[in-house]
């Protein structure tokens, strides 16, 4: 979907440092991380207590206590209790359906401030019971007497206390994303070393952002029990990482000759993330400068089965095609890095002609999208991945890099379980668009104005006019 009328601003976001699981964040809920990131958005705009009109947040493991946990964190975090809250799942990308949702409510002029984000918890990840000694238990409710009680009791075995960990395979599938990721690898011919490689960048480019402060603004400090010491980074990402250690680990999920690691693998992570979107309108009656607003989005599914992790191979295509652009006219790629192998897999599915014309129904490969634009300042691999706050992420870079460049449009993108993706288009609105891009725009209004034989000296003309321009503006 492209909104051709774009109103919706992205006008800040915030997130918690992410940490590994289990961490510094264990002795704490989705809820508190959640809470922590909400309060965080809400200091820094004010606005937010009377204006908010809604918060939807997406949270993939949920805790029974804190089943709406953007309610429950909202209410932790002092937002007016009027201000409704949902929650929202869809794996991987549950924080992008939270910010579209919340996007496409605005566009349509039910909503003119509202927060979305996300928040997980992989070590509060609840724990179950065994089906058979669960079965007793709802039995027991309703037992009377010695003899139904004994009866009972013949059903129990002591096997049964034996806690069930929270599954990570596909339940269609009985698979793990990380086998997936190495059949997805083999299919488009990724080797380990190139996935080491795509890690070890991942990594560096994570600790040079860092180092140059550029996510301090973004990332809030979480106070966390029992130390009670401020959590300021993420402590996802290596700065001592080489080669030759990312090359000595062994494969995880397919052994022994698979070549998805731990280490060009992204590890579970805790983490919240919170954005503040607005009518454009009421966002400049309120004082704002809004810079980039979001331009639409694509959603796809797919058989899980082969396919599970090339969400952005189906969803990019889609949206570019659909608002009329190429990779060309993207400055700024976020992409999720659930692992070294699926990135670099949908990549090359993008430039593979058989994969687009089969699965996409397009007359050729789509394109190579240049690595100097994709994740620049490290991506899941290095700074983590909490499953239902990762899009909020994704949207707080994309939009920060956006700006800061001299493009025009930004795209995030990211797979997810069951075979699944999103892609979100943003659109700058305030900076100078390049000369390039600018005379590019000129010629094509130009051209279907006159005939071809003129088209050739319009376009001189045209080309002049605009150096004219610019020589007066530098002047």
């Amino acid at each position: 979907m492209i909104f051709k009328q774009a109103k919706v601003a992205f006008i800040d976001g915030v997130r918690t440092p992410f940490a590994k699981s289990p961490g510094p964040y264990g002795k704490l809920k989705a809820y508190d991380l959640g809470r922590e990131a909400l309060l965080a958005l809400k200091q820094r705009n004010p606005i937010i207590q009377e204006n908010c009109e809604q918060v939807t947040m997406g949270c993939v493991i949920h805790n029974a206590a804190t089943s709406n946990v953007a309610r429950e964190s909202l209410i932790g975090a002092g937002y007016n209790l009027k201000t409704p809250a949902s929650t929202v799942t869809q794996a991987c990308i549950s924080a992008n359906r939270a910010i579209t949702n919340t996007v496409e409510a605005i566009q349509a002029g039910v909503l003119k401030t509202a927060v979305a984000g996300g928040v997980e918890s992989t070590s509060d990840a609840p724990v179950r019971i065994s089906d058979n000694l669960k079965a007793v238990l709802l039995k027991a409710q309703k037992a009377r007497g010695f003899k139904d009680y004994m009866a009972l009791f013949k059903q129990f075995k002591f096997k049964d206390l034996v806690p069930v960990a929270p599954a990570i395979a596909e339940f269609s599938t009985g698979q793990t994303m990380g086998q997936d990721a190495d059949r997805l690898a083999a299919r488009f011919g990724v080797t380990r070393l190139e996935q080491d490689e795509f890690s070890l960048r991942s990594h560096q480019l994570a600790t040079q952002a860092w180092e140059q402060g550029k996510f301090n603004q973004e990332v809030a400090p979480v106070i966390s029990a029992p130390t009670f010491t401020p959590i300021e980074k993420d402590n996802t990402f290596y700065a001592t990482s080489s080669i030759q250690k990312l090359s000595s680990l062994k494969p995880v999920f397919v052994r022994p000759n698979g070549t998805v690691t731990a280490g060009n693998a992204s590890p579970l992570t805790d983490g919240a993330s919170a954005c503040l979107l607005m009518d454009i309108d009421e966002a400049e009656k309120q004082g704002y400068k809004p810079e980039v607003v979001i331009y639409g989005y694509s959603y796809s599914a797919h058989n899980p089965d082969g396919e599970l992790l090339l969400g952005p191979a189906f969803t990019i295509p889609k949206l570019l095609n659909e608002a009329g652009l190429s990779i060309d006219d993207i400055s700024v790629f976020e992409i999720h890095e659930a692992f070294a192998g699926q990135v670099l897999a949908n990549l090359k599915a993008l430039q593979n002609k058989e994969f687009c014309i089969e699965h996409l129904g397009l007359s050729d490969a789509f394109g190579e999208i240049p690595m100097d634009k994709i994740n620049t300042e490290g991506g899941s691999l290095s700074l983590g991945h909490p499953f239902g706050a990762t899009g909020g992420r994704l949207l707080i870079a994309a939009a920060r890099r956006l700006s800061q460049s001299d493009g025009e449009y930004a795209l995030i993108s990211a797979c997810a379980a069951g075979g699944q993706g999103s892609s979100i288009l943003l659109k700058k609105i305030t900076s100078t668009i390049t000369k390039k891009t600018t005379k590019k725009k000129t010629t094509k209004k130009t051209a279907k104005k006159v005939t071809k034989k003129l088209a050739k000296k319009v376009n001189k003309k045209t080309t002049k006019k605009t150096s004219k321009k610019t020589t007066n503006k530098e002047k």
